[in-house]
């Protein structure tokens, strides 16, 4: 079995550590994990506009004036101006089937696209944003995202939660092999916490949608590296 091959492997250590005079102090690696579980307290809807015209000039143009229009509509309701920025510009073209070998595809208009990230700090206020959004001419709705702000603090309690929890399983282990834990000698640190994706909607059915946040699991994992020595006699 597993432990067993690893109690089996930690005894050996000590053994010949004792039997060759080496300097190379045995130890034991073990990971500890803890969670807690939050609700957000932030989020963050992608939403924008798109346009569609037979010049590239006037889809941007429609595209500008139908974006200043959406982000006037987002100052009305009070969202302050840095909590909301453009995060993609694009033009491209489109194209259709040409009607000879010469000249398979034909451009045939353009599409411009404006999208905008907004962050919202009051949590009920989603789903009235996202009515804001779709009733002053935003046509996608490409997401929200739920996070916890102040996520590193709130992590410190799981962190030595998660250092208890490499103790303990170092502990089980070195008793079995009837040796001792000593002092850690390194530890490192991976952490998993993050945004709560939540489904893509379209714009003709975002406003009417539930939007329910629930909580969001903030995860500490830890490796550590004990000495491991004889027991006292």
């Amino acid at each position: 079995m597993r432990v067993r091959t690893l109690i089996a492997a930690i005894a050996l250590a000590i053994t010949a550590s004792s039997a060759f005079g080496q300097t190379t102090t045995p130890t034991i690696s073990v990971n500890g994990e803890a969670t807690i579980s939050v609700p957000p307290d932030l989020a963050q809807i992608d939403s924008g506009v798109t346009t569609e015209a037979k010049t590239a000039r006037e889809a941007s143009e429609a595209n500008n004036k139908a974006m200043g229009i959406v982000l006037l509509a987002l100052k009305n309701a009070g969202i302050a101006e840095k909590d909301f920025q453009t995060s993609r510009l694009s033009l491209s073209p489109q194209s259709a089937p040409g009607r000879n070998a010469n000249a398979p595809f034909q451009i045939v208009g353009y599409r411009a696209s404006n999208r905008v990230t907004v962050t919202i700090r009051d949590i009920t206020k989603v789903a009235d944003t996202i009515d804001i959004l779709v009733g002053s001419g935003a046509n996608e709705i490409s997401g929200i995202s739920f996070m916890v702000s102040k996520a590193s603090k709130l992590l410190d309690e799981a962190r030595s939660e998660a250092i208890a929890d490499a103790r303990r399983k170092a502990d089980i282990y070195a008793q079995a092999a009837n040796v001792a834990v000593g002092a850690p000698i390194s530890i490192s640190e991976e952490t998993a916490p993050g945004p709560i994706p939540y489904r893509k909607m379209a714009a003709g059915i975002a406003a009417s949608a539930p939007v329910a946040q629930g909580e969001e699991t903030l995860r500490v994992t830890v490796s550590v590296s004990y000495e491991l020595k004889p027991k006292a006699q």
